[in-house]
Protein backbone atom coordinates (compact mmCIF):
# COMPACT_ATOMS: atom_id res chain seq x y z
CA UNK A 1 0.00 0.00 0.00
CA UNK A 2 1.48 3.17 -1.31
CA UNK A 3 1.32 6.23 1.63
CA UNK A 4 -0.91 9.22 0.26
CA UNK A 5 1.14 11.45 2.65
CA UNK A 6 1.87 15.10 1.09
CA UNK A 7 5.38 15.05 -0.06
CA UNK A 8 6.96 12.10 2.30
CA UNK A 9 10.37 12.95 3.66
CA UNK A 10 13.00 10.41 3.73
CA UNK A 11 15.60 10.51 6.50
CA UNK A 12 18.75 8.37 6.64
CA UNK A 13 21.31 7.94 9.42
CA UNK A 14 24.25 5.89 8.87
CA UNK A 15 26.24 3.98 11.41
CA UNK A 16 29.84 4.13 9.65
CA UNK A 17 32.59 1.22 10.63
CA UNK A 18 29.78 -1.35 11.24
CA UNK A 19 27.39 -1.55 14.34
CA UNK A 20 27.23 -4.36 16.85
CA UNK A 21 24.16 -5.74 16.43
CA UNK A 22 24.19 -8.48 18.77
CA UNK A 23 24.89 -5.94 21.92
CA UNK A 24 22.35 -3.68 20.50
CA UNK A 25 19.03 -6.12 20.11
CA UNK A 26 20.54 -8.81 22.49
CA UNK A 27 18.94 -12.16 23.13
CA UNK A 28 18.95 -12.48 26.33
CA UNK A 29 17.01 -15.54 26.83
CA UNK A 30 19.81 -17.47 24.34
CA UNK A 31 21.82 -19.23 26.24
CA UNK A 32 24.47 -19.18 23.50
CA UNK A 33 24.80 -15.56 24.16
CA UNK A 34 26.71 -15.64 27.27
CA UNK A 35 29.35 -18.23 25.50
CA UNK A 36 30.05 -15.82 22.75
CA UNK A 37 30.38 -12.77 24.87
CA UNK A 38 32.16 -13.78 27.99
CA UNK A 39 33.64 -10.76 28.10
CA UNK A 40 30.90 -7.80 26.61
CA UNK A 41 27.93 -9.97 27.88
CA UNK A 42 25.21 -7.05 28.85
CA UNK A 43 24.07 -7.97 32.18
CA UNK A 44 20.32 -9.25 32.45
CA UNK A 45 19.25 -6.63 34.68
CA UNK A 46 20.71 -3.80 32.18
CA UNK A 47 18.78 -5.21 29.15
CA UNK A 48 15.43 -3.10 28.51
CA UNK A 49 12.85 -6.18 27.62
CA UNK A 50 10.94 -5.49 24.41
CA UNK A 51 10.06 -9.62 23.71
CA UNK A 52 10.28 -12.47 26.17
CA UNK A 53 13.28 -13.43 23.38
CA UNK A 54 14.92 -9.63 22.88
CA UNK A 55 15.81 -6.45 24.22
CA UNK A 56 17.71 -3.51 23.92
CA UNK A 57 21.33 -2.35 25.38
CA UNK A 58 20.32 0.13 28.08
CA UNK A 59 22.14 2.66 26.47
CA UNK A 60 19.00 2.39 23.62
CA UNK A 61 16.53 3.54 25.76
CA UNK A 62 15.49 7.18 25.02
CA UNK A 63 13.77 5.45 22.17
CA UNK A 64 11.66 2.30 24.16
CA UNK A 65 9.16 4.77 24.20
CA UNK A 66 9.07 4.92 20.59
CA UNK A 67 8.78 1.19 20.51
CA UNK A 68 6.02 1.19 23.41
CA UNK A 69 3.81 3.71 21.19
CA UNK A 70 4.05 1.18 18.12
CA UNK A 71 6.30 3.69 15.73
CA UNK A 72 9.60 1.60 16.12
CA UNK A 73 10.52 -1.20 13.74
CA UNK A 74 13.69 -3.79 14.24
CA UNK A 75 14.72 -5.02 10.90
CA UNK A 76 16.80 -8.40 12.28
CA UNK A 77 19.50 -10.07 10.21
CA UNK A 78 19.70 -7.69 7.63
CA UNK A 79 22.59 -7.63 5.27
CA UNK A 80 23.24 -9.06 1.88
CA UNK A 81 24.20 -12.35 0.08
CA UNK A 82 28.49 -13.05 0.27
CA UNK A 83 28.38 -9.98 2.55
CA UNK A 84 31.97 -8.11 2.34
CA UNK A 85 33.85 -7.23 6.08
CA UNK A 86 35.22 -4.09 4.34
CA UNK A 87 34.36 -1.31 5.17
CA UNK A 88 34.82 0.79 2.07
CA UNK A 89 33.33 -1.95 -0.20
CA UNK A 90 30.10 -2.85 2.45
CA UNK A 91 29.29 0.71 2.40
CA UNK A 92 29.77 1.25 -1.13
CA UNK A 93 26.93 -2.02 -1.64
CA UNK A 94 24.49 -0.65 0.84
CA UNK A 95 25.12 3.14 -1.30
CA UNK A 96 25.10 1.49 -4.87
CA UNK A 97 22.76 -1.73 -4.40
CA UNK A 98 25.66 -3.18 -6.86
CA UNK A 99 27.36 -6.29 -4.69
CA UNK A 100 29.21 -7.52 -7.77
CA UNK A 101 30.62 -4.03 -9.12
CA UNK A 102 31.50 -1.01 -8.48
CA UNK A 103 28.97 1.34 -8.94
CA UNK A 104 28.87 5.43 -9.09
CA UNK A 105 24.97 5.77 -8.68
CA UNK A 106 24.05 6.22 -5.02
CA UNK A 107 20.16 5.15 -4.54
CA UNK A 108 19.65 8.31 -2.34
CA UNK A 109 20.92 10.26 -5.94
CA UNK A 110 18.27 8.55 -7.76
CA UNK A 111 15.33 8.96 -5.51
CA UNK A 112 16.15 12.55 -5.74
CA UNK A 113 16.09 12.56 -9.58
CA UNK A 114 13.06 10.92 -9.48
CA UNK A 115 11.37 13.22 -6.95
CA UNK A 116 12.79 16.36 -9.18
CA UNK A 117 13.64 15.25 -12.46
CA UNK A 118 14.48 18.76 -14.05
CA UNK A 119 16.42 19.31 -10.78
CA UNK A 120 14.28 22.90 -9.97
CA UNK A 121 14.62 22.96 -6.36
CA UNK A 122 18.86 22.50 -5.06
CA UNK A 123 17.67 21.43 -1.62
CA UNK A 124 15.82 18.20 -3.11
CA UNK A 125 18.64 16.54 -1.11
CA UNK A 126 20.69 17.79 1.51
CA UNK A 127 23.49 16.27 3.12
CA UNK A 128 24.32 17.55 6.61
CA UNK A 129 28.07 16.32 7.59
CA UNK A 130 31.69 16.82 5.32
CA UNK A 131 32.05 15.81 1.81
CA UNK A 132 29.68 13.87 -0.63
CA UNK A 133 28.40 11.09 0.64
CA UNK A 134 28.00 8.06 -2.24
CA UNK A 135 24.87 7.09 -1.28
CA UNK A 136 23.63 10.85 -2.68
CA UNK A 137 25.97 10.75 -5.80
CA UNK A 138 24.54 11.05 -9.36
CA UNK A 139 25.21 11.90 -11.82
CA UNK A 140 23.67 15.48 -12.52
CA UNK A 141 21.79 15.48 -9.40
CA UNK A 142 23.39 18.73 -7.26
CA UNK A 143 23.43 17.38 -3.57
CA UNK A 144 23.96 20.35 -0.48
CA UNK A 145 25.98 19.55 2.22
CA UNK A 146 25.94 21.55 5.52
CA UNK A 147 28.35 20.58 8.10
CA UNK A 148 27.49 23.22 10.60
CA UNK A 149 24.22 25.13 9.80
CA UNK A 150 24.86 27.58 12.38
CA UNK A 151 28.00 28.53 10.73
CA UNK A 152 26.37 28.15 7.02
CA UNK A 153 25.71 32.09 6.84
CA UNK A 154 28.78 33.40 7.67
CA UNK A 155 30.75 32.17 4.88
CA UNK A 156 32.10 34.48 2.29
CA UNK A 157 31.70 33.48 -0.91
CA UNK A 158 35.19 32.58 -0.77
CA UNK A 159 34.38 30.41 1.73
CA UNK A 160 31.92 28.76 0.62
CA UNK A 161 33.54 27.64 -2.47
CA UNK A 162 36.38 26.68 -0.78
CA UNK A 163 34.31 24.41 1.42
CA UNK A 164 32.08 23.12 -2.04
CA UNK A 165 35.70 22.94 -3.46
CA UNK A 166 36.80 20.35 0.13
CA UNK A 167 33.48 18.31 -0.11
CA UNK A 168 34.65 17.20 -4.16
CA UNK A 169 37.94 17.13 -3.35
CA UNK A 170 36.58 14.29 -0.71
CA UNK A 171 35.12 12.34 -2.92
CA UNK A 172 37.74 12.19 -5.90
CA UNK A 173 40.42 11.13 -3.59
CA UNK A 174 37.63 8.33 -1.74
CA UNK A 175 36.18 7.21 -5.75
CA UNK A 176 39.36 7.76 -8.13
CA UNK A 177 41.38 4.65 -7.68
CA UNK A 178 38.29 2.94 -8.16
CA UNK A 179 36.58 4.45 -10.65
CA UNK A 180 39.26 6.35 -12.26
CA UNK A 181 40.30 10.14 -12.66
CA UNK A 182 38.16 11.09 -15.93
CA UNK A 183 35.01 9.83 -14.08
CA UNK A 184 35.17 11.82 -11.01
CA UNK A 185 36.27 15.05 -12.99
CA UNK A 186 33.02 14.31 -15.02
CA UNK A 187 30.79 13.62 -12.31
CA UNK A 188 32.48 16.80 -10.50
CA UNK A 189 32.15 19.30 -13.96
CA UNK A 190 28.28 18.20 -14.58
CA UNK A 191 26.97 18.83 -10.93
CA UNK A 192 29.54 21.84 -11.07
CA UNK A 193 28.36 25.20 -8.75
CA UNK A 194 24.83 23.68 -8.69
CA UNK A 195 25.06 22.53 -5.38
CA UNK A 196 26.16 25.79 -3.57
CA UNK A 197 22.87 27.53 -5.12
CA UNK A 198 21.45 26.71 -2.04
CA UNK A 199 23.89 28.38 0.46
CA UNK A 200 21.85 31.41 0.55
CA UNK A 201 18.72 29.72 1.12
CA UNK A 202 19.64 27.22 3.73
CA UNK A 203 21.53 30.04 5.89
CA UNK A 204 17.46 31.16 6.39
CA UNK A 205 16.52 28.18 8.55
CA UNK A 206 18.16 28.51 11.55
CA UNK A 207 15.90 32.30 11.46
CA UNK A 208 12.53 30.13 11.24
CA UNK A 209 13.59 27.71 14.02
CA UNK A 210 12.23 27.73 17.30
CA UNK A 211 12.68 24.48 19.96
CA UNK A 212 13.33 23.78 23.20
CA UNK A 213 14.48 20.44 22.32
CA UNK A 214 17.82 19.52 22.87
CA UNK A 215 20.41 17.94 21.31
CA UNK A 216 23.75 16.08 22.77
CA UNK A 217 26.71 18.53 22.18
CA UNK A 218 28.27 16.24 19.59
CA UNK A 219 28.18 15.78 15.72
CA UNK A 220 25.71 13.64 15.42
CA UNK A 221 23.48 15.92 17.54
CA UNK A 222 24.41 19.12 15.78
CA UNK A 223 23.63 17.04 12.37
CA UNK A 224 19.78 15.81 13.58
CA UNK A 225 19.34 19.56 14.81
CA UNK A 226 20.51 20.83 11.21
CA UNK A 227 18.51 18.30 9.80
CA UNK A 228 15.47 19.44 11.89
CA UNK A 229 15.65 22.59 10.95
CA UNK A 230 15.85 22.26 7.17
CA UNK A 231 13.35 20.40 7.42
CA UNK A 232 11.06 22.80 9.21
CA UNK A 233 11.71 25.50 7.41
CA UNK A 234 9.74 23.71 3.95
CA UNK A 235 12.59 23.94 1.58
CA UNK A 236 11.22 21.01 -0.27
CA UNK A 237 13.50 19.15 0.84
CA UNK A 238 12.62 15.30 0.28
CA UNK A 239 15.86 13.20 1.34
CA UNK A 240 17.88 14.02 4.50
CA UNK A 241 20.90 12.60 5.32
CA UNK A 242 23.51 12.29 7.52
CA UNK A 243 26.54 9.61 9.00
CA UNK A 244 28.42 8.81 12.04
CA UNK A 245 32.10 10.25 11.99
CA UNK A 246 33.97 7.86 9.75
CA UNK A 247 34.08 4.35 10.92
CA UNK A 248 33.74 5.62 14.46
CA UNK A 249 31.17 1.90 15.63
CA UNK A 250 34.31 -0.15 14.43
CA UNK A 251 34.49 -1.22 18.14
CA UNK A 252 37.66 -3.89 17.70
CA UNK A 253 38.57 -2.89 21.44
CA UNK A 254 37.35 -1.20 24.54
CA UNK A 255 34.08 -1.91 22.78
CA UNK A 256 32.04 -1.89 26.13
CA UNK A 257 32.49 1.69 27.07
CA UNK A 258 32.81 2.96 23.54
CA UNK A 259 29.34 1.15 21.50
CA UNK A 260 27.63 2.28 25.09
CA UNK A 261 28.52 6.10 24.62
CA UNK A 262 27.65 6.08 20.82
CA UNK A 263 24.43 4.02 20.78
CA UNK A 264 23.33 6.63 23.09
CA UNK A 265 24.62 9.62 21.28
CA UNK A 266 22.03 8.09 18.29
CA UNK A 267 19.07 7.52 20.62
CA UNK A 268 19.23 10.69 22.82
CA UNK A 269 19.60 12.46 19.32
CA UNK A 270 17.14 10.52 17.27
CA UNK A 271 14.82 10.98 20.19
CA UNK A 272 15.17 14.93 20.31
CA UNK A 273 14.97 14.65 16.88
CA UNK A 274 11.64 12.89 16.30
CA UNK A 275 10.29 15.20 19.31
CA UNK A 276 11.02 18.50 17.74
CA UNK A 277 9.46 17.85 14.60
CA UNK A 278 6.65 16.47 16.27
CA UNK A 279 6.63 19.79 18.60
CA UNK A 280 7.05 21.30 15.37
CA UNK A 281 4.10 19.98 14.01
CA UNK A 282 6.49 18.77 10.80
CA UNK A 283 6.58 15.07 11.77
CA UNK A 284 3.64 13.25 9.89
CA UNK A 285 5.49 13.50 6.22
CA UNK A 286 9.11 12.27 7.82
CA UNK A 287 10.10 8.75 8.21
CA UNK A 288 13.69 8.04 9.62
CA UNK A 289 15.45 4.86 8.69
CA UNK A 290 19.42 3.98 10.71
CA UNK A 291 21.77 1.29 9.73
CA UNK A 292 25.30 0.36 9.87
CA UNK A 293 27.33 -1.45 6.76
CA UNK A 294 27.42 -4.58 8.43
CA UNK A 295 27.51 -6.35 12.18
CA UNK A 296 29.94 -7.77 14.20
CA UNK A 297 30.97 -11.41 14.77
CA UNK A 298 29.55 -13.17 17.39
CA UNK A 299 32.38 -14.34 19.64
CA UNK A 300 34.07 -11.01 21.13
CA UNK A 301 37.89 -10.85 20.95
CA UNK A 302 38.08 -10.66 24.70
CA UNK A 303 38.02 -6.70 24.18
CA UNK A 304 35.82 -5.92 21.00
CA UNK A 305 33.97 -7.46 18.41
CA UNK A 306 35.61 -7.95 14.25
CA UNK A 307 33.81 -7.26 11.24
CA UNK A 308 31.03 -9.46 10.78
CA UNK A 309 27.81 -10.14 8.51
CA UNK A 310 24.40 -9.67 9.47
CA UNK A 311 23.11 -6.71 11.43
CA UNK A 312 20.37 -4.68 12.96
CA UNK A 313 18.41 -1.42 11.18
CA UNK A 314 15.71 0.46 12.32
CA UNK A 315 12.86 2.03 11.07
CA UNK A 316 10.81 5.44 13.33
CA UNK A 317 8.15 7.55 11.95
CA UNK A 318 4.58 8.50 12.53
CA UNK A 319 3.55 6.15 10.44
CA UNK A 320 5.96 3.11 11.15
CA UNK A 321 4.13 0.35 12.12
CA UNK A 322 6.79 -0.93 14.98
CA UNK A 323 7.41 -4.29 16.06
CA UNK A 324 10.33 -7.14 15.07
CA UNK A 325 10.72 -7.94 11.44
CA UNK A 326 12.83 -10.80 9.87
CA UNK A 327 14.30 -13.46 12.05
CA UNK A 328 16.84 -13.12 14.67
CA UNK A 329 20.12 -14.68 13.43
CA UNK A 330 20.85 -18.44 14.82
CA UNK A 331 23.54 -18.24 17.55
CA UNK A 332 22.91 -21.96 17.76
CA UNK A 333 26.17 -24.57 16.64
CA UNK A 334 26.64 -24.81 13.23
CA UNK A 335 24.27 -22.09 12.13
CA UNK A 336 27.32 -19.25 12.27
CA UNK A 337 28.84 -18.73 9.00
CA UNK A 338 32.58 -18.83 8.08
CA UNK A 339 34.43 -17.18 10.59
CA UNK A 340 31.50 -17.08 12.72
CA UNK A 341 29.21 -14.41 11.12
CA UNK A 342 25.84 -14.26 12.27
CA UNK A 343 23.46 -15.22 8.55
CA UNK A 344 21.58 -12.36 7.70
CA UNK A 345 17.68 -13.27 6.96
CA UNK A 346 16.85 -9.81 5.25
CA UNK A 347 17.94 -8.03 2.40
CA UNK A 348 18.97 -4.67 2.67
CA UNK A 349 17.03 -4.10 -0.59
CA UNK A 350 13.73 -5.45 1.09
CA UNK A 351 13.84 -2.39 3.85
CA UNK A 352 15.06 0.30 -0.11
CA UNK A 353 12.05 -1.63 -1.53
CA UNK A 354 9.33 -1.20 1.12
CA UNK A 355 11.14 2.59 1.51
CA UNK A 356 11.09 3.64 -2.27
CA UNK A 357 7.62 1.96 -2.53
CA UNK A 358 5.02 1.92 0.53
CA UNK A 359 6.93 5.73 1.71
CA UNK A 360 7.87 7.87 -1.49
CA UNK A 361 5.73 6.20 -3.88
CA UNK A 362 9.01 5.73 -6.27
CA UNK A 363 9.41 2.68 -8.34
CA UNK A 364 11.97 0.81 -6.18
CA UNK A 365 12.74 -1.76 -8.95
CA UNK A 366 14.26 0.77 -11.36
CA UNK A 367 16.16 2.17 -8.34
CA UNK A 368 17.60 -0.92 -6.74
CA UNK A 369 17.85 -2.26 -10.06
CA UNK A 370 15.85 -5.63 -9.01
CA UNK A 371 12.65 -7.13 -7.04
CA UNK A 372 13.39 -7.75 -3.43
CA UNK A 373 9.84 -8.18 -1.14
CA UNK A 374 8.62 -5.35 0.63
CA UNK A 375 8.25 -5.88 4.61
CA UNK A 376 5.16 -4.50 6.25
CA UNK A 377 6.66 -2.09 8.27
CA UNK A 378 4.23 0.40 7.22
Amino acid sequence: MVSTVKDPVLAVMSLSGGNDGLNTVIPYNDPHYRDYRKALGINEDQIIPISDQLGLHPAMAPLKKHWDEGHLAILQGIGYPNGSLSHFRSMDIWATCEPDELGLTGWLGSVIEDVDPKGENVLTGVNFGRGLPRSLAKEGVAVASVGDLSTYGLLTDMGAEAQRTEALDLFGRMYAPAIGQGAVDDYIRRTGIEALKGADILTTAPGMYKSEVEYASTAMGGYLRDMAQVHNADFGTRVLFTTAPYNIFDTHANQAVAQANLLQDVAVNIDSFMTDIRQLGKSDNVTLFFYSEFGRRAMDNGSGTDHGTGGVAFVIGDHVKGGLYGEYPSLAPGKLEDGGNLQHSMDFRSAYTTLLDQWMGLDAKAIIGGSYEAIPFF
